[in-house]
């Protein structure tokens, strides 16, 4: 027994230190608790309430949800908020044409009027978080899980109609640690955000997809927009009467730059990640998902690449897709192979050993912990096939072959017609002709023609048969890819927007007769309905049973460690994460330094090659040393790397230093470090950021809207 005991101890201490310092994405109401005090001596000279609090003005009220899933903060007192490139891209496609490419040649508003809005484009501010916890479980002891999920949905749905106060405001209530805990975020939501200013993308995205996740790094990544309100500094909808957002808070900007094992904290909305999963779950991962993934994304990109190369229409049509293609594809690549690195299913294995021991000491292995493994091995076992099976449909049916979302459309109308469903069906065909020229206007046939013939079979000849539905076996089998593409594809009305739209606006038999003989909408609802049908609801209730055992099992870990500080999983809710600058060491013999250069980016030029194609105008600069007040030893400094635990969502956060102010703004991570959704490595994990002084240098010197600088607080 005394043997078993130390090496418990032994096994959780090792636990706890892969926990400590670096890692972790801190709730912030909870820094004075748990944080404060290790990052004051780590060099932090402010204080808990100076990064949040509900009754004044603090760091807080400065940092904003962009979009739907990235970070942006403010910068002056007339709403000019900053975040990433890439975050803003879509809203810089969307205004791009082959006469005005704002992608290819940038965009700068020389003042207000030219501002560009952006219909749909919102901004989030966090009123305040609260542990709601004890209101959400409230009369839910004793009761079964179905009837206890019940309560908790009534209890929640109360809690947020009180905190909207009648719609002034957006509240969720969001689980954290599995459900063991409920925290309520009250937002106030602004509608009126206007493009201000975007470097070219050769600039923006420097270096591309070759460069993405990758360390050196020489990416100015910024984009800039401005909030704004009503006279009375409340949210609205765009008029030309809105005012510039006066907010509560907004970042000085410091040119003091950054040095090795300087303090620096990320302030931000991290997505998603899954620290806490078992060894099966990662397992699966590691040797499934992300492979199988990874390699219908190669004839994506493959595919979508080649075409944009060839043609500067379909460049601007597909970047942005493209981006968000690649950007998956190749984290997958870093995270599969940090993992075997870290060894990750034997790391977990180990800690569940420790835990299993350390319930056995505290006599509840066999009452409470013991049926929950074995459900684990069980559910994975049933699980592995399904979720291969969910995977190749979400890449290829659902988001790969893209004239599939028409067919989606079309499809929701047959089953409402047909099943005589007629409330909201005008608006529904409505919504769908009123959305037609946005699809086509980034649609290039040739391109999903390619998709088509390459997808459909690896779909095919991938999964097993049980996952497929019968009629499209048959199809595959009695035509080759050519013959389907001209059958099935080519004889589509889905194809020719004007026959669409005709079809759209007759009478309600022949849009039924029309649609529902598509062949494309024909395949298409015969996989979709097959998904729906035979794989999703499993998917559905084995992930649902993963919860339920995860989320005893997240109890025991937290009663295990509650003299510990634990911090749970990041879900796109305010977080805190902190650490030093500092570079890394991927490799034997190679030591990659903090920082990079602007002379950095002038190696890499190579006009041959579109990511790599340095402006003119900043060549011009560096060869006249043109630097201004942000050389630094006759350089301009680029992007730093520290030891920030981040995940996407913090996309755009900003990086503050050891005195609040704005440093730089966070971009991406080291391609060794992927992991950290999963498994955290402070050796290797490093978060890379634009510095703040390079995205100053292109508004002022490669820009010349150096009038933006004049409303901000810059500190020398």
């Amino acid at each position: 027994m005394i043997r078993k005991s130390v090496l418990l101890i032994v096994a959780i201490s090792f636990f706890i230190l892969k926990l400590a310092a670096k890692e972790g994405m801190w709730i912030p109401i909870l820094l004075e608790k748990y944080n404060i005090a290790e990052m004051q001596q780590m060099g932090f000279k402010l204080s808990a309430d100076d990064i949040y609090d509900v009754n004044h003005a603090s760091m807080k009220d400065a940092i904003v949800i962009f979009g739907g899933g990235c970070t942006g903060e403010l910068i002056s007192d007339e709403g000019l908020r900053i975040t990433n490139h890439h975050c803003g891209y879509r809203q810089i496609q969307s205004h791009s044409t082959l006469e005005h490419d704002y992608l290819t040649d940038g965009f700068w508003a020389m003042s207000k009027t030219d501002e560009l809005q952006n219909p749909g484009l919102t901004v989030s501010f966090l009123e305040y978080m609260e542990d709601v916890s004890e209101k959400v479980f409230k009369n839910t002891e004793g009761l079964s899980n179905e009837e206890k999920e019940k309560i908790i949905e009534r209890n929640s749905a109360e809690i947020k109609k009180q905190a909207s106060e009648n719609g002034k405001y957006s509240a969720q209530i969001k689980p954290l640690f599995y459900g063991n805990q409920y925290f309520l975020y009250v937002y106030k939501i602004y509608k009126d955000v206007r493009l201000v200013g975007a470097p070219p993308s050769s600039i923006g995205k420097f270096g591309g997809d070759t460069d993405n996740w990758m360390w050196p790094r020489h990416t100015g990544d910024f984009s800039i927009f401005r909030i704004y309100a009503d006279a009375n500094n409340e949210p609205a909808e765009y008029s030309p009467n809105n005012v510039p957002f006066k907010p509560k808070k907004y970042f000085p900007i410091s040119l003091k730059g950054v040095n090795p094992e300087d303090f620096t904290m990320v302030f931000g909305y991290p997505g998603s990640t899954q620290q806490f999963i078992t060894s099966n779950e990662v397992d699966i991962i590691m040797r499934q998902r992300d492979p199988d993934r990874i390699k219908i994304r190669d004839k994506k990109l493959e595919i979508i690449g080649a075409d944009m190369e060839a043609d500067p229409g379909v460049r601007i049509q597909y970047s942005a897709k493209y981006q968000g293609i690649s950007n998956a594809w190749k984290k997958w690549q870093g995270e599969m192979l940090g993992l075997k690195r870290l060894n990750a299913v034997d790391e977990k294995i180990e800690f569940e050993e420790a835990f299993k021991n350390w319930a056995i000491e505290n006599n509840t292995w066999e009452t409470k912990y013991k049926a929950v493994f074995e459900n684990f091995d069980a559910i994975f076992k049933e699980y592995a096939p399904y979720i291969k099976a969910s995977d190749y449909y979400s890449e290829i049916v659902l988001r790969g072959i893209e004239i599939f979302s028409l067919a989606e459309r079309s499809s929701a109308v047959i089953n409402k017609i047909e099943n005589k469903k007629t409330d909201n069906l005008v608006d529904q065909i409505g919504n769908m002709i009123k959305s037609m020229p946005d699809f086509y206007k980034d649609f290039n046939q040739p391109t999903d023609e390619k998709l088509f013939t390459e997808l459909l079979p690896v779909l095919m000849f991938d999964i097993d048969k049980q996952f497929l539905p019968n009629d499209f076996q048959e199809l595959m089998e009695k035509n080759d890819i050519e013959k389907l593409l001209n059958k099935v594809y080519k004889k589509s009305i889905l194809t020719n927007q004007q026959k669409l739209n005709n079809v759209l606006h007759a009478e309600r038999e022949k849009v039924l007769k029309d649609l529902r003989n598509d062949p494309l909408i024909k395949l298409y609802k015969s996989l979709s309905f097959h998904y729906e049908v035979n794989i999703k609801p499993v998917v559905d209730s084995l992930n649902k049973q993963i919860e339920k055992n995860m989320q005893i099992y997240m109890a025991g870990i937290m009663e295990m460690k509650k003299n510990q500080p634990l911090y749970a999983d990041a879900n796109l809710t305010l977080r805190v994460t902190y650490g030093k600058v500092e570079g890394y060491k991927p490799l034997d013999g190679v030591i990659y330094k903090y920082y990079t250069t602007l002379s950095g980016i002038i190696e890499k030029d190579n006009p041959e090659i579109y990511d790599y194609d340095v402006p003119d105008r900043l060549k011009e600069l560096y060869e006249k040393k043109d630097f201004g007040r942000y050389q630094v030893n006759g350089d301009v400094p680029v992007c730093f790397t520290a030891s920030n635990h981040t995940s996407g969502g913090n996309s755009g956060s900003p990086v503050v230093n050891a005195t609040g102010e704005l440093i730089g703004i966070n971009f991406d991570r080291v391609w060794e470090g992927t992991m950290s959704d999963i498994m955290f490595d402070p050796e290797m994990c490093r978060n890379i950021s634009l510095d703040i002084r390079y995205a100053l240098f292109i508004i002022d010197k490669f820009a010349g809207a150096g009038y933006l600088l004049d409303e901000m607080e810059i500190v020398e």
